[in-house]
């Protein structure tokens, strides 16, 4: 079959490894892709105006294109999949409405609070006074929530009232992340272990995957600014068996009937955040497409066809998959540039990808670009430097070893990735 990818990122880099391993899988066009995505086997980058959702479409039809996966969620939330259904063409990706679950945090919680999906208390508000006066009743910690999409950079998770005040004035009064800071969502702090539980769904059944986790702060020990994810591991040992069915019953299967009820059924990949502590699993948020970085652990896992995994799940036929996944572990380590996540240069070459390659990891291409016939730097985040092995440890090595093969200026990683999993 004929695929269309859209998307340019780290994820997008993993999603085009595996759907090109599938042997039903004949040209892969990637929209807009990257230098990595153009090395692959089947797979050519393309020009391709993705926020042009008509556009898009017509492309589809005209290149007879059997399956459009969409990586992003700003297309998912535009409607992308709705355009593609409206014309009978076949999409791995939820409609507008049931993105709502990403694109408006409150709408999220709502539908949480209604069927009784377990996360954080909250409160919705409107406008900058109203915002203020329940802060300074409820005090601190507290979350505070930009209730659209804002890059990943919505959410401050507050230690004092004052840093609460503050970024109520950011998203609210100075408009930050544009009209997605109109409307805020306060939540209860949660303590505990984070991990992600990504899952296939057609919208009738859901099945998870491998449980993973990230790494948010810039620098070792958790400290510095959040970021996009500076790297992470799959499986996560704070997500057991036990809990990840707790997650399953609780959580997953409660959202896609709750989604199916509304009216607004739920096809695709659903990303769970989860707050784990003791034998509690609770909502942070959810995702309305794979994780960035989490896909680039997760997917490498994967015993079976993605490509055909995401035909059944665009088709409501995922009952008829049977879904493996390999007992190996997977650790990526993010190689990002200097500055990140606030002001970086870019254009700087990178050296040491074949190199690194050859040590048997996987080098995902998150921000880079073509200079000539040298690859540069193009964003905060460059690589996704991924290995696989019988267990974490081994992975780990076998990923940093990997990592110190590639240089540019002003490159850094952490050093303390899957931490948590080696200190159990």
């Amino acid at each position: 079959m004929n695929v269309l990818l859209i998307g340019s990122g780290g994820r997008e880099h993993a999603l085009a490894w595996k759907l090109a391993q599938s042997p039903k899988v004949e040209k892969l066009l990637v929209a807009p892709g990257n230098p990595g995505i153009g090395l692959l086997d089947k797979c050519e980058c393309i020009s391709l105006d993705v926020e042009n959702l008509d556009l898009v479409a017509d492309f589809a039809q005209e290149n007879k294109i059997d399956l459009t996966v969409v990586g992003p969620e700003a297309p998912l939330v535009a409607g992308l999949a709705d355009v593609f259904e409206a014309r009978g063409l076949t999409v791995f990706g939820p409609s507008k409405a049931a993105a709502q679950l990403e694109g408006s945090k409150a709408f999220s919680k709502n539908i949480m609070a209604k069927y009784n999906v377990p996360t954080a208390f909250f409160k919705i508000c409107d406008n900058l006074e109203d915002a203020k006066a329940y802060v300074e009743a409820k005090g601190a910690p507290i979350v505070v929530k930009a209730d659209g999409l804002a890059a990943g950079k919505g959410v401050v998770v507050a230690f004092t009232k004052e840093e609460a005040l503050s970024a109520l004035d950011e998203m609210m009064g100075d408009h930050k992340f544009g009209s997605a800071g109109a409307r805020v969502v306060l939540e209860e702090f949660m303590d505990g272990e984070e991990a992600s539980l990504l899952a296939f769904t057609d919208g009738k059944i859901i099945v998870p995957m491998i449980a993973s986790q990230d790494h948010k702060r810039a620098f070792d020990g958790d400290k510095g600014p959040n970021t996009g994810g500076m790297g992470t591991y799959a499986p996560a040992p704070v997500l057991t068996p036990a809990l990840r069915d707790k997650a399953t019953e609780e959580i997953l299967k409660p959202m896609i009937s709750a989604m199916q009820k509304e009216g607004t059924p739920y096809k695709g990949c659903l990303y769970a955040g989860l707050m784990v502590k003791g034998d509690s699993v609770k909502v942070v948020e959810f995702n309305c497409r794979f994780g960035d970085p989490e896909t680039q652990v997760v997917l490498p896992l994967l015993d079976s066809d993605l490509a055909e995994i995401m035909l059944a799940c665009a088709t409501g036929k995922l009952d008829q998959i049977e879904i493996k996944w390999s007992d190996k572990a997977a650790v990526c380590v993010v190689v990002a540039s200097g500055g990140y996540p606030e002001s970086y240069e870019k254009g700087k070459e990178i050296s040491g990808l074949d190199a690194a390659s050859e040590l048997g990891a996987v080098v995902f291409h998150a921000g880079t670009k073509l200079a000539g016939d040298k690859i540069v730097t193009s964003g905060g985040r460059v690589l996704g430097v991924t290995a696989v092995d019988d267990n974490i440890k081994a992975a780990r090595d076998k990923a940093y070893t990997a990592v110190d093969k590639i240089s540019f200026e002003k490159a850094f990683s952490r050093r303390d990735i899957a931490w948590r999993a080696l200190n159990r």
